[in-house]
């Protein structure tokens, strides 16, 4: 029993290292200020390339979500040294949160300028 202590005790303390599936990473605050000088053709083609670019981000995440899964079923139940090598999320993550913030702008500074561009929220993840 005390041989399983150490063992679990590191597995929990490595499972924050674990990446976030992106539809769990919450938008971080961006300021409507710097689109108050857009015309609505503007908002509506930053609001494009923000969203292209959210999309290849979200996919990286999502792949380093499913891999730090895979190498953590493999860690418990193989080999829990392996957790350690488990390669988490900030850099990605924290882009994931500025391009979810920015898209939230967007739509706000859309929605002050009365230009009626339609933002789809992606579905949420199970």
């Amino acid at each position: 029993m005390k041989y399983l202590i150490i063992p679990m005790l590191a597995a929990t303390t490595l499972v924050s290292a674990c990446a976030s599936k992106s539809a769990d990473i919450p938008a971080s605050y961006v300021s409507t200020m710097q689109y108050q000088g857009h015309s609505c053709r503007q908002i509506g083609a930053e609001a494009q390339a923000v969203s292209a670019r959210a999309s290849q981000v979200m996919s990286t995440q999502d792949k380093k979500a499913q891999n730090d899964g895979a190498a953590m079923a493999v860690g418990m139940v193989l080999f829990w040294p392996a957790l350690f090598f488990l390669k988490g999320d900030a850099e990605t993550s924290a882009e994931v949160a500025r391009m979810k913030g920015e898209m939230e702008a967007l739509e706000k500074a859309s929605i002050q300028k009365n230009c009626g561009i339609k933002f789809e929220r992606a579905p949420k993840s199970a």
